[in-house]
């Protein structure tokens, strides 16, 4: 999994995924070339390979040995961690959406990892509970539809969305959305907190966390919910109820297309050819989980923007990990924590490769970037619940 070495960096999740569904199990060699993965030696396994055009070395058990011992070195940053099981994933997105409205849906698909997808309805009645790892789609879980009302309220989509969203509230004894929205938020809270991956991207991460932090406070405007926001709403947050972020100011301007202080995108001075956000390097035998979700070919990853492009730096908790930022702009972009028995990850920005996605745009097609660092990040939290646990030595 080295940049030198491996044509289709994306499709190699896929492959190994593929073999842990087929109960087979998967050493993962963290930081070694990579984070490549040692899988068995099989003719099918071969063949699979092949077909999906990804690169692979067929190793003697001597070699395996001679590998397997220097990762071992105290000496070395690297551990092999076990994959076991394959995850069962969800999305939660909104029915009829395209995969490529999303980047997580776009690269499962790429990779051919399966998924199924859930909404609102499916989370009130309690189906996360057999999944492993959920993904939030570009949602708006503050009933604000966005923030898109500024420059696309006339629009037909919009007026058919904030419809459709009413009408589902509505079909669910709701009614305002903004409080079905809550409901699913603490829904997913839950979850994770019993034990749950959640991996969310772009607004789904800052607009799921001001939702908590403002549960029983109206913070919309009447051209959302139909009637007034409460008077000094921004004074009555709760930051104790977020997962990863604290001390930020709503944005109360209805037609600024803006949640809150936490996202850097109208904050940050830097130009698209000097956009680029740096990993953390962690110990691969004391730290990991951060180490596994870091895995990659580069420690220097491509910028991307989105609704929210990145995450102010003194807006997010103490105890939550930054693992990957840009640090002469103050921002992190890449953030980690952990919420009872449960884990969470937020990537800022909307798509690894589309610089600045706007609605409307056409699709990335990935077969012209199999090796995108920022789509790995992505697939690193897919894989990271199959990893066997062991206990935490920090």
């Amino acid at each position: 999994m080295d940049v030198d070495s491996q044509k289709n960096h994306l499709k190699a999740y896929g492959l190994t995924y593929w073999i842990l569904s087929k109960e087979q199990k998967v050493k993962w060699l963290l930081n070694y070339r990579g984070g490549s993965f040692l899988l068995p030696d099989t003719q099918e396994i071969q063949r699979e390979c092949q077909i999906r055009g990804i690169s692979f070395e067929v190793l003697s058990d001597a070699k395996t040995e001679t590998i397997l011992e220097e990762i071992s070195s105290p000496s070395q940053n690297m551990e092999a961690v076990v994959l076991e099981k394959a995850p069962k994933i969800a999305v939660y997105t909104p029915k009829g959406k395209l995969p490529w409205d999303d980047a997580v849906t776009m690269v499962l698909q790429y990779a051919e990892i399966p998924y199924e997808t859930v909404y609102d309805e499916e989370v009130l009645n309690d189906a996360l509970l057999v999944f492993d790892w959920l993904h939030l789609h570009h949602e708006d879980f503050t009933g604000q539809y966005g923030k898109f009302y500024g420059a696309y309220k006339a629009a037909s989509w919009y007026i058919e969305e904030k419809r459709e969203a009413e009408a589902l509230a509505t079909k669910l004894d709701y009614s305002k959305v903004s409080q079905e929205k809550l409901d699913v938020a603490l829904k997913i809270r839950d979850y994770v907190i019993g034990g749950g991956f959640m991996f969310a991207m772009c607004s789904a991460a800052d607009s799921f966390d001001i939702a908590l932090s403002a549960e029983g406070i109206d913070i919309c405007e009447p051209m959302f919910d139909g009637d007034g926001s409460d008077s000094g709403y921004q004074n009555k947050i709760d930051y104790n109820k977020t997962f990863a972020f604290t001390n930020y100011t709503l944005e109360r301007n209805p037609n600024v297309y803006e949640f809150s202080s936490i996202d850097m995108t109208q904050k940050r001075m830097v130009s698209k050819e000097s956009d680029y956000f740096s990993l953390m390097e962690f110990s691969a035998k004391w730290d990991p989980i951060p180490t596994m979700l870091c895995q990659n070919h580069t420690a220097l990853v491509k910028g991307f923007m989105g609704q929210t492009t990145a995450f102010t730096r003194d807006e997010i908790k103490s105890n939550v990990l930054v693992m990957g930022e840009t640090k002469s702009n103050g921002e992190a972009k890449y953030i980690h924590g952990i919420k009872g028995k449960g884990f969470f990850t937020f990537y800022g920005g909307h798509d690894p490769e589309d610089y600045q996605h706007r609605v409307g745009d056409s699709k990335t097609e990935l077969d012209l970037h199999p090796t995108s660092p920022g789509y790995r990040l992505i697939l690193n939290n897919v894989l990271f619940p199959a990893a066997r646990k062991k206990k935490q030595k920090t």
